[in-house]
């Protein structure tokens, strides 16, 4: 399967298997950000038009646009839906979310609702602001303190974790 890009929509390719188990390809790339009933009659369509009369079953065989999430040759239509819809509404930073929650949409949206606090150069720079804004540091020791061993020691203890969708873009969550 092939990563999410910018540019590259979510989309299915669903496979006749009466055909496919007669020796021919024959299926249709289906786009997935729409109502699961509009994926069906897409499939109900391409059945129509295999070169097996009455075929019936279908597969998807191959997908594309839903960046490391694994979807099964019998994945549910409203399944599909849903995830390319996150991804089509929230882009880079939902299709990250989701391979971070291994395919839970329902954890992917609660940390986009919930837990995103913001996106920053650095994880580092997060803490140093979060630090600057809420406590009163000296003069004499702004120089000493390390943002980075902060951030480090922040996110090895679960307290946050950064999702990154470009070399200076990183997205900042609270950790559960």
């Amino acid at each position: 399967m092939r990563n999410n890009t910018q540019t590259e929509q979510s989309r299915i390719y669903v496979a006749c298997l009466a055909a496919y188990n007669n020796g021919y390809l024959h299926g249709a790339w289906i786009d997935a950000a729409q109502e699961p009933w509009a994926i069906y009659d897409a499939v109900r369509d391409m059945l129509k038009a295999s070169p097996i009369e009455d075929a019936e079953e279908w597969a998807i065989h191959d997908y594309e646009g839903f960046g490391g999430i694994r979807l099964s040759e019998y994945e549910g239509f409203e399944r599909v839906s849903q995830l390319a819809a996150f991804i089509a509404e929230h882009g880079e930073i939902g299709t990250a979310l989701l391979d971070y929650y291994s395919g839970d949409l329902d954890e992917a949206q609660e940390a986009l609702d919930d837990r995103h606090l913001g996106a920053y150069a650095s994880l580092a720079d997060y803490v140093q602001d979060v630090t600057e804004e809420t406590t009163a540091i000296p003069q004499s020791l702004r120089y000493y303190i390390d943002w980075q061993a902060m951030a480090r020691d922040a996110e090895l203890s679960g307290d946050l974790f950064t999702i990154q969708t470009a070399h200076d873009a990183v997205h900042v969550f609270a950790g559960c």
